[in-house]
């Protein structure tokens, strides 16, 4: 995957968290190992060029898929992008369909999250002193649309022009995991009026809210969930086996985006922390 490692000083200006399925995406980058005070990150950042940007790629459950969602580390991983640069992220992630119209290989492009997981640290602002010594004050950031709307644009445009039609927004819900929903619990979301399901996307959003960063999720839907579908339900091969198929399409809208993307932020996410103190 690596042509070389670095110990030097990489920037990059876009970050990828790959999901399930995704555990590459660039071609000659180099390898680099980030400290970070909340411990490590998922696996090294990958840095290299696509559509004339630079880009951190990150595996959200490391290359060999050892992470089960509940153990990601959400703080460390955010945290590494930034250190290199980074201020805008896309999310990809692998999704159920909650509704039966989003059968497998469909793309969202959410505008809204439910969160329903339990027990994820969530904020880098927990009044906690860091390694260093000092207390980040604590901060309440504004979570009323949690993905950025240049980076949505960017996405819907992205995958418009490469003939996949994306669904223009929707609410993802984020569960713990690692299981999959019972019928009832599936048949419940669905009655919300949420369309899609995933493990992965909170506390993501938040925390690079948090740090000032933009984040826009593309949910692939693998699979209709239990109590959208008849039968034994998903299972784990199946959602991989339908990303692998899908993939190289997702990849060729990440990289549309790329191009699609503001180089000079003015978007509700860059001030997500006007008037406060950041954690550095």
């Amino acid at each position: 995957m690596a042509d070389s490692q670095s110990e030097a000083p990489v920037r990059a200006e876009l970050g990828v968290i790959g999901g399930s399925g995704l555990y590459a995406l660039l071609d000659d980058v180099t390898e680099v190992t980030v400290d970070t005070p909340y411990g490590p990150p998922s696996d090294s950042l990958f840095v290299g060029e696509a559509a004339g940007r630079t880009v951190a790629f990150l595996p959200r459950h490391g290359r060999g898929h050892t992470l089960p969602p509940h153990r990601i580390n959400y703080r460390a991983n955010l945290w590494a992008l930034r250190s290199l640069g980074v201020r805008q992220v896309l999310g990809p992630c692998a999704v159920g369909g909650l509704r039966p119209e989003y059968g497998p290989g469909t793309l969202v492009v959410p505008d809204q999250f439910v969160d329903r997981t339990t027990g994820r640290v969530q904020t880098y602002y927990d009044g906690l002193p860091l390694p260093d010594g000092t207390v980040p004050e604590v901060v309440h950031v504004s979570m009323a649309d949690p993905y950025c709307p240049d980076g949505r644009r960017a996405a819907l445009a992205a995958a418009r022009d490469s003939g996949w039609e994306a669904v223009d927004g929707g609410t993802l819900v984020v569960i713990e995991g690692p299981r999959f929903s019972t019928r009832a619990e599936s048949r419940w979301y669905t009655g919300n009026g949420w369309s899609v399901i995933g493990m992965t996307g909170h506390p993501e959003a938040v925390l690079a809210r948090e740090l000032g960063l933009c984040y826009t999720s593309l949910a692939l839907v693998t699979d209709l969930d239990a109590g959208v579908e008849t039968g034994e339900g998903v299972t784990h091969a199946e959602v991989l086996a339908v990303f692998g198929r899908n993939v190289d399409r997702l990849r060729t809208v990440l990289f549309a985006a790329f191009e699609g993307l503001p180089a000079a932020r003015d978007c509700v996410c860059s001030h997500a922390l006007d008037g406060f103190r950041p954690v550095e």
